[in-house]
């Protein structure tokens, strides 16, 4: 029983984790157009919890892209210097309908994972009863 409780508790680091990513992901696609910003970036590392189990993940520092923010002419921007140019926003919209992708698809491979669990041991209960 208690193999079923940790694999329930690693899928649900594991949705954890996922969800601060689209959370990241997110916000990245909601700033495209913010002339500065920077992409954030999430990883992922090793939970070490004394009492949780092994290979349960979190989501490690919110690192920023440091890519060239690339430069735009608009001479009206508010924003824009002397030559008209001003820093735009690092964040490809591709790339990062890829990650929402990804980070959506682990999501709910996790949760089928954390469902596989929870019936086995409803099962398992079940079997106990009788």
């Amino acid at each position: 029983m208690a193999d079923l409780s940790d694999s329930r508790g690693l899928s649900a680091s594991g949705l954890r984790a996922q969800a601060a990513r689209l959370r990241h992901v997110s916000e990245n696609i909601a700033n495209v157009d913010t002339p500065g910003y920077r992409r954030k970036l999430t990883s992922f590392e090793a939970e070490l919890a004394p009492k949780g189990p092994e290979g349960a993940v979190k989501t490690g520092p919110v690192r920023l892209d440091q890519r060239e923010l690339p430069r735009v002419y608009d001479p009206s921007h508010p924003m824009a210097d002397a030559t008209g140019y001003y820093d735009g926003s690092n964040v490809d919209l591709v790339i990062e309908i890829a990650d929402a992708r990804e980070a959506q698809r682990s999501y709910e491979a996790n949760l089928k994972l954390f469902d596989q669990a929870r019936q086995m041991s409803r099962g398992l209960l079940d079997l106990l009863r009788r």
